[in-house]
């Protein structure tokens, strides 16, 4: 597959955002350098990315979802207040090692998402 430009910049755009942000906050985000851009490239590109593991869609109950640019291991803190999520640096996946070796079967990848109320809100 290609690397267009367009990727490119919706990739850096992505990382560049500390906020895990939906399509659409994105979409205005890579407009501001790519005013031609439309929503379903971004949308497209969002999951062609996903797809080829470069990036991590992060799905909720209420059917949204938000993208995060890295994809080293580490978990996500959801504010059930503003909605913000939040980078858990630590990779907790060693220390559930025990847990994940009686899985019936090869665990290949494992995401956790931790739901609470962020220090703003409190």
């Amino acid at each position: 597959m290609r690397q267009t430009i367009q990727r490119q910049i919706i990739l850096e755009e992505l990382r560049n955002l500390k906020t895990h942000p939906t399509a659409k906050e994105l979409y205005n985000h890579v407009k501001k350098r790519i005013p031609t851009i439309s929503f379903g490239t971004v949308y497209r590109t969002l999951h062609l990315l996903r797809d080829r593991g470069e990036i991590i869609e992060l799905a909720f109950a209420d059917r949204s979802s938000r993208w995060d640019g890295f994809t080293h291991p580490h978990q996500h803190f959801y504010c059930e207040s503003c909605g913000g999520v939040y980078d858990v640096e630590e990779d907790i996946s060693n220390k559930l090692a025990g847990i994940l070796s009686r899985v019936p079967g090869k665990v290949k990848r494992m995401h956790l998402k931790i739901y609470g109320i962020c220090d703003k809100c409190l």
